[in-house]
């Protein structure tokens, strides 16, 4: 028979709220189990009759002969015909009743490895559900044309059936292989095949593949200075060491990669639209930088996330259109281009580096989902990317100059706009020696998404400021939040 305290025990696990939505005989099973696991039970002890225990729980014996017939499945419980039932034998490891489970600890830090610890440190966690105004790189989803979608999702699910519910290629689908190749190619000037495009949920899967693939932790990669917090983030976690590069109105200054006597085994760049400076990397300096990696046999990572989106006349050639001694990647997303939940990125790679780069995103997740990859290539195929494109691209031009208008006209006198020519997001600088630490935080609990200037910097110049998004929101809510910014700067100055 269970004591009084085991038998409240029990009770207290039926009526816990957090267990409610198992069936009762679960319950009552997962509450003597407990009891044993902890060696409040122990090895032999008899268990109170089911009609009794029924009787002291105001259940149904059947409910109670549900949880005892589970115990016994698991081993927990012995069932002696006209003895009744005992804890099994089996459970004479289970810690004795003064070594019960200690409740964890929320301050207790788990012991990672070094690598899993640089993860946990450059990773974070942010909720993306509902972006904020100004939030940076978030594209309009309130356009995208939905009904469309919807009509080639159906079509694809009719034409490869249960086929398309089945595991993918892991270098990608064929078809959206090759629009995505006939795109670049035309749209990017690059040098890309259906063969030697991969297929991945993102961009920043692709930079911690070629942080993991193409480097060993330790080794140097130069990095411009600002620089997209993303990729720094991949290459630290990697163990990496990141060199920066300053900038200027002409992008990365290439002639620092030579001159600077350190020997790197790769360049990151974002030459078409600088995160976050909003500048183009000339074309001598892309030709420089194609010219350091083939003296050198190093790398050139080109991310080109939102080339998309600019807004005076056509972006130059990317540098893998260039370079003719295949040493650079070209990484790209639909991230911006299309919707976040898409989760469709890709890399353009040269020809050595498609099959170990496959096998490598193996191990990370497999494939990608073949029904979304084979919509996207329908979506392309049939001119409705281009078409999205082009109408988004004066949308966001609109709401560019909306937001530049709007902070001329409000907070001229605390920020410094510099108007991009393509993107998504606008730089701005802090006036008067204001603390952008002080002045991003405020905004947060007023609720607005800044991101500080300073923390993108790998050296030590930082100019104080912030990034600003502007593509998600509509003029009249850019307005709004204009106008809470500005009485967080006024409120900041009383």
């Amino acid at each position: 028979m269970f004591k009084h305290a085991q038998l409240e025990s029990v009770k207290a696990w039926i009526g816990d709220p957090a267990q409610r939505a198992l069936p009762l005989h679960a319950r009552i099973q997962r509450a003597i189990r407990q009891l044993i696991l902890d060696g409040v039970l122990d090895a032999g002890k008899p268990l109170p009759a089911s009609r009794m225990l029924a009787m002291s729980l105001e259940v149904s014996r059947d409910t109670v002969e549900a949880a005892y017939g589970q115990l016994h499945a698991e081993g927990f419980i012995e069932r002696r015909v006209g003895s009744g039932s005992f804890v099994s034998g089996r459970a004479r490891r289970s810690p004795s009743r003064h070594a019960a489970r200690r409740p964890s600890t929320q301050g207790e830090a788990a012991r990672l490895s070094e690598r899993g610890a640089a993860m946990f440190r450059q990773g974070g966690v942010r909720e993306f559900l509902g972006s904020r105004p100004f939030a940076p790189g978030v594209p309009e989803t309130r356009s995208f044309p939905i009904q469309v979608w919807e009509r080639l999702q159906r079509q694809v699910l009719k034409e490869h059936g249960s086929q398309a519910l089945a595991h993918g290629p892991a270098q990608g689908v064929e078809s959206l292989r090759r629009a995505i190749a006939d795109h670049v190619n035309l749209e990017r000037g690059a040098h890309a095949s259906p063969e030697r495009v991969l297929i991945l949920t993102s961009s920043q899967q692709a930079l911690t593949l070629c942080a993991n693939v193409l480097l060993d932790a330790g080794d140097r990669i130069f990095v411009e200075d600002p620089v997209y917090h993303g990729a720094r983030k991949a290459f630290d976690a990697a163990g990496l060491e990141c060199v920066p590069v300053p900038l200027d109105a002409q992008g990365m200054r290439t002639d620092h990669l030579q001159a600077s006597g350190v020997p790197g085994k790769a360049v990151f760049l974002t030459p078409s639209h600088q995160f976050p400076t909003g500048a183009t990397l000339a074309l001598d300096r892309r030709l420089a930088a194609i010219e350091w990696a083939r003296r050198n046999q190093a790398w050139i990572l080109e991310d080109d996330y939102d080339s998309e989106f600019h807004y005076a006349g056509k972006p130059t050639a990317c540098v893998q259109g260039l370079d003719a001694h295949e040493r650079t990647l070209y990484i790209g997303t639909f991230t911006k281009s299309l919707f976040p939940g898409l989760r469709i990125g890709y890399m353009v790679l040269p020809a050595p580096l498609v099959e170990p780069m496959t096998a490598a995103r193996t191990l990370l997740d497999g494939h990608s989902a073949p029904i979304p990859q084979l919509t996207l290539a329908r979506f392309m195929e049939g001119g409705h990317f281009g078409a999205h494109v082009r109408s988004m691209r004066g949308i966001y031009a609109g709401r560019r100059d909306r937001l530049a208008d709007l902070l001329g006209r409000h907070l001229a006198g605390w920020l410094e706009p510099h108007v991009p020519a393509g993107g998504l997001q606008m730089p701005c600088l802090l006036k008067g020696g204001m603390p952008e630490r002080d002045v991003v935080d405020a905004a947060g609990r007023a609720g607005l998404d800044l991101l500080g200037l300073s923390g993108l910097y790998v050296g030590r110049q930082q100019t104080p400021g912030f990034v600003m998004g502007f593509a998600a929101h509509t003029p009249a809510e850019l307005d709004a939040a204009v106008k809470k910014l500005r009485k967080v700067f006024e409120t900041w100055g009383r």
